[in-house]
């Protein structure tokens, strides 16, 4: 997200950071840089009360896409046709491989020469969108989980503003 801030201007512009955890770091971060939030525990009022809470905001705050960052929830069918082809996120894999949790590990534990991430747009199904960036990683013989993902976040961090950027544009 702070990646996506640093590089805001004439293609694209942050109107509302949201989380659906009320103390992420992020919120405060976004508030000291005078970014509008939008913070909300989906606990004890459901999915679709959430979504509806958040697609409120978004609406409200004038949102055109949603550049997820971070976001580790998963959104349902209706709120991903709701904004159908305007939703991206950043995964750490070169997608198709490795779709869902513990990417890292499972590149290594595979035997892969590299790893990475990519910037997909997101469909109904889990990490499923067309592709639309990848940064590409190599796995070193001696490499963790932990050391790829730092080297991997590098990466995330150079290729999401780029590729939101030409996303927005097209």
């Amino acid at each position: 997200m702070q990646a996506l801030a640093a590089e805001q201007g004439a293609a694209y512009r942050i109107v509302l950071v949201a989380s659906d955890r009320p103390d992420a770091a992020g919120l405060a971060w976004a508030r000291e840089q005078g970014l509008a939030t939008f913070a909300l525990s989906p606990k004890g009022i459901g999915k679709a009360a959430y979504e509806e809470a958040l697609d409120a905001a978004l609406r409200e705050a004038g949102a055109e896409w949603i550049a997820l960052a971070g976001y580790m929830r998963l959104l349902s069918d209706k709120f991903v046709a709701r904004w159908r082809g305007r939703i991206i996120n950043i995964h750490p894999s070169l997608l198709p491989k490795y779709k869902g949790l513990d990417t890292h590990a499972r590149a290594i534990a595979a035997g892969d020469a590299a790893g990475g991430c990519s910037v997909h747009v997101v469909t109904e199904e889990l990490d499923g969108g067309e592709v639309l960036g990848r940064a590409e990683v190599a796995i070193r013989p001696d490499d963790t989980p932990e050391r790829l993902a730092a080297r991997v976040l590098v990466e995330e961090h150079r290729l999401y503003p780029a590729v939101l950027k030409a996303f927005v544009r097209a």
